[in-house]
């Protein structure tokens, strides 16, 4: 069914309530801990653009795009004590000039050229006093096409928000008018002073929220004894299990390194050849898509003469709900064994979906989302030394998602690919999948210092992802 002008006007005007006031308990974590590159919690998106839009129109449609979203012309402001969550504020020094820049690669540069460029600009910090992004437009690609390159902190999107957010503001056609943008409401300037002021008030709400859950607990006991201290003794249980990171891989390959190096590579395919292969093996689409890159990692291991087991991975289950506001993040971080060691991919699959069943299931999924207000009041130091304790004990960090799945053009122009390369914060590998228009795009960064050979990795992951798109033939 065909959209109406009607609805994408409505779709456009959500964005302007874009995330919240204050950065919610996980964006505030991520804010606080972050120490890049090594615990980087920024991420670079790869926008593959199918012709070369003039450097006028990507101007303007960054100057339109930042009135329909206007978070993207502001900034954190953290509190002068740890009483509660940094909260958003205008900038009122917010120049597009700084944020968005233009290169020309040599020649005609390939996909791999492309991403040389992107993983240098993913190693570089951010301005924390500014709205947390820069861009790219990137000229020069083979057969007249184009690229555009985002660095965004994650504070500002999870991959569902990024969706929210593509599949809103992107047009529909290449001559779409582009609409008219919102009455920019009032917002008021925070200072420091005003977010420790707010934080006060959030330990007091948070503090009466405490008092309800109690009270609601009380009566669910007194109602029914037996099935209360059954439901708490089986979530105390599965503490342990969700808390207690997964052993470490045993391989001489895969030593944490000091992931200042990153190294990008990615990979594609059909969303239906992979649905099928997931169906024929008794999985999901992201058994088959992790499947697929254990088996890249058996073959490296393979082609080094050395042997690989299970190995520890950290998988973001998402929390949000319809209701939730848009942007910002809204997952728990699932962390368990993978089964590497598995050479047979329809086995490797079937392992997979049987471990992330188990892990799903677990009482204490969200452990995590619970203890993380407190974790946020206090200092910054022990927060992130805390946080980085617990993702060292992941070699693997895996994300897929449903991104925008019709025709769309930006600047003028079709929008052909999106690749999504998620940080290292105590990983050596992140492989993000993103569909677009029926393609899976992946996106992988790995510490250069564990893969030195990455051209080798690249090769052996493609091998991994046709071994199983192959089950399904």
């Amino acid at each position: 069914m065909a959209i109406s002008d009607e609805d994408i006007e409505q779709g456009r005007s959500e964005l302007a309530h874009w995330g919240e006031p204050n950065l919610n308990p996980l964006d505030a974590l991520m804010w606080r801990t972050e120490r890049p590159p090594a615990d980087s919690w920024t991420g670079v998106v790869v926008i593959v653009l199918g012709e070369t839009p003039t450097w006028e129109r990507i101007q303007a449609a960054h100057r339109w795009g930042i009135k329909i979203v206007p978070r993207f012309a502001e900034r954190v402001v953290e509190p002068l004590l740890p009483t509660g969550p940094p909260m958003w504020t205008t900038d009122e020094n917010f120049d597009l000039d700084y944020h968005l820049r233009r290169v020309r690669l040599p020649g005609e540069a390939t996909m791999a050229e492309l991403l040389e460029h992107a993983q240098r600009l993913g190693v570089t910090p951010l301005d924390r006093s500014r709205p947390p992004w820069s861009a790219v437009f990137v000229e020069g690609l083979e057969g007249g096409r184009a690229a555009y390159l985002l660095q965004a902190h994650h504070v500002l999107m999870d991959g569902a928000a990024a969706t929210q957010l593509f599949s809103r503001i992107l047009d529909r056609g290449p001559d779409q008018a582009p609409g008219s943008a919102p009455v920019e409401a009032e917002r008021p300037q925070v200072s420091r002073k005003a977010a420790t002021e707010n934080g006060l008030r959030w330990q007091a709400a948070a503090a009466g929220k405490v008092l309800r859950g109690g009270a609601k607990a009380i009566a669910q006991v007194a109602l029914d004894p037996g099935a209360a201290l059954r439901g708490a003794g089986a979530y105390l249980s599965s503490v342990p299990r969700v808390a207690t990171p997964p052993p470490r891989a045993e391989s001489e390959l895969l030593t944490p390194g000091p992931r200042t190096k990153w190294r990008f590579g990615s990979l594609e395919c059909d969303v239906q050849d992979l649905k099928r292969a997931a169906k024929a093996s008794g999985g999901t689409v992201n058994d088959a898509f992790v499947s697929a890159v254990l088996g890249g990692l058996r073959k490296y291991h393979d082609r080094h003469g050395a042997t690989l087991g299970d190995v520890p991975i950290s998988m973001p289950v998402s929390m949000r709900r319809d209701d939730d506001p848009m942007g910002g993040n809204r997952f728990t971080g699932a962390f368990f064994s993978a089964p590497a060691g598995i050479a047979d991919p329809t086995a490797r699959i079937q392992a997979m979906h049987e471990r992330v069943l188990k892990v799903r299931h677990e009482p204490a999924l969200d452990i995590m989302n619970k203890v993380t207000p407190l974790m946020n009041l206090a200092p910054s130091p022990v927060v992130a030394a805390a946080i980085s304790g617990l993702n060292a004990g992941a070699t693997l960090t895996t994300s897929s998602w449903q991104g925008v799945s019709f025709p769309t053009y930006w600047a003028g122009v079709p929008f052909e690919r999106m690749f999504v390369f998620g940080p290292l914060p105590g990983t050596s590998m992140c492989a993000a999948l993103c569909t677009h228009e029926g393609t899976c795009c992946i996106g992988i960064n790995v510490d250069g210092d564990v893969f030195p050979d990455a051209d080798v990795l690249w090769e052996c992951l493609q091998e991994g992802l046709d071994e199983v798109l192959a089950l399904g033939r």
